[in-house]
């Protein structure tokens, strides 16, 4: 390679070393608006917009309120927006054992795992103030969190966490069941099973 030819590929690669590292720098400095920030492009100067009159995000349509809040007429309800078939008890009982038991343990009675390495203990789900408390009231709870429990509606979706209430006051009846309280059918299988 001659001495021109040199000359003409150190040209080269030096003026793609210059334009790649321009096109470095503009990809680490792009104009953008920081949140909050004042902005002059716009005449409220805000650099986060408004959202557009009559848009709905993506899943917050929330167009049943008994569903999207756990209250009727701004009381909490005292039925559930849908039909609790085995499948919504099975689902609840597991998103219950996930995000519940930890600290209500699995019982309802609150003394979960948490609460025996130091967390504030919950009050029993059998005390007779929670058992009476409406469904929509619980839910309400879930969504919201109440004193040191956070709440759990970024965590939990609408449907599980109508599921859990629906376990939860299984849970609770369970505790105060009585033998009048097991179908015919099912009573006999315990009979049998009680004269083994």
């Amino acid at each position: 390679m001659n001495a021109k030819s040199r000359s003409v590929v150190a040209a080269c690669g030096l003026a793609a070393g210059l334009l790649l590292a321009g096109c470095r720098q503009d990809m680490h400095d792009q104009p953008k608006f920081k949140p909050y920030a004042k902005n002059d492009f716009f005449a409220d100067q805000r650099s986060a917009r408004p959202l557009i009159e009559g848009t709905v995000a993506r899943g917050h349509l929330n167009d049943d309120a008994l569903l999207a809040t756990g209250k009727v007429e701004g009381q909490p309800a005292t039925v559930f927006p849908f039909e609790i078939t085995p499948a919504v008890m099975a689902r609840g009982r597991e998103r219950y054992d996930i995000f519940c038991a930890p600290c209500h343990s699995r019982t309802g009675a609150g003394d979960g795992m948490i609460v025996r390495r130091g967390y504030r203990k919950p009050p029993t789900f059998h005390e007779d103030r929670l058992r009476q408390a409406a469904p929509g009231y619980v839910f309400d709870v879930i969504s919201k969190g109440f004193g040191a429990m956070p709440d759990y509606a970024g965590q939990i979706p609408v449907a599980d966490r109508w599921a859990i209430v629906a376990y939860l006051k299984a849970l609770q009846r369970s505790q105060q069941a009585t033998l009048d309280d097991v179908p015919p059918a099912e009573r006999a299988r315990l009979d049998a099973m009680d004269k083994r």
